[in-house]
């Protein structure tokens, strides 16, 4: 193969990527490394199932026999770690919650919650326009939600409030369940190693695939006073956003994103905005 067709064939050949972990980190990793990347796995978040599982349990069983009219589902990764506590239960809970998903208006925040419900056979039955909390509400301010009961499917800790107090605001029951957790202690030193070796100039760009990446990254490097050097590095280095959620979370962090897709906020859209924005042609 001629270099000429190689750049055209792999064209981030060369290009050192970072890459935090996800739910589809080797999907991600592996587009990249078809293209010709180095890709730096980040340890940046850690997802885990919630500790403690009764209060999940408890939840699903409820909304099984009914106890939901409305189920919000806030991330793609929250209606996949249900799918998994329930299963984990027995007793066919998995069969009868999905059987009720069918049956209640699901809401959802962005396309990964849509997409976790079509891997289901189900589809949304209202969607935000904008993916965000904001836009959830937007969506929902023109329903009437007096005395119905609605899930809440939250993400990680957050308990969401200003979600729950519009909710209850408008008149509705609300009945919130977090079926995973950031472990974002773990790992450390290996964020921090990433820190130094984006301050090193070693990196072409990072992708960021959620908020909660960027979070733990900023946390880390304040923690150990490097919260400056990785700000000096940000600005150099080509920063990428799977949408405008992560977008908006890293401008909080004095971030400016360079690489976003303008519609669909998926994997694949994100890696050709890589390859334009990197690519050696």
């Amino acid at each position: 193969m001629s270099e000429r067709a190689d750049r055209q064939d792999r064209p981030l050949t060369g290009r050192r990527v970072a890459v935090p972990e996800s739910r589809q980190l080797d999907l991600f990793t592996s587009m990249l490394e078809a293209r010709g990347a180095v890709v730096l796995r980040c340890p940046l978040v850690d997802i885990r199932d919630a500790p403690n599982p009764v209060p999940i349990e408890a939840w699903l069983a409820d909304f099984a026999q009914g106890g939901c009219d409305d189920l919000i589902l806030l991330t793609g990764e929250g209606l996949h770690r249900l799918l998994g506590a329930a299963e984990r239960a027995g007793g066919n809970l998995r069969e009868r919650f999905v059987t009720r998903l069918g049956e209640v208006r699901a809401i959802t925040r962005g396309p990964k919650p849509a997409r976790a419900l079509q891997e289901l056979g189900l589809r949304s039955g209202l969607a935000a326009t904008t993916p965000t909390t904001d836009g959830v509400i937007e969506a929902l301010a023109r329903e009437n939600l007096v005395g119905r009961a609605v899930g809440v499917q939250l993400y990680g800790s957050d308990p969401n409030d200003k979600l729950q107090t519009f909710l209850r605001g408008a008149g509705a029951e609300v009945k919130a369940v977090a079926p995973y957790v950031y472990a974002d202690q773990a790992q450390d030193d290996d964020v921090a190693a990433l820190i130094k070796m984006l301050a090193g100039g070693g990196v072409d760009a990072i992708a960021f695939t959620s908020s909660a990446q960027v979070r733990r990254l900023f946390a880390v490097a304040r923690g150990r006073g490097q919260e400056q050097a990785l700000q000096a590095a940000l600005a150099r280095i080509t920063v990428a956003a799977v949408g405008p959620l992560v977008a908006q979370t890293l401008t909080r962090h004095g971030v400016t994103t360079y690489v976003m897709p303008s519609e669909r906020y998926f994997l694949k859209p994100l890696v050709t905005c890589l390859v334009s924005a990197l690519g050696r042609g």
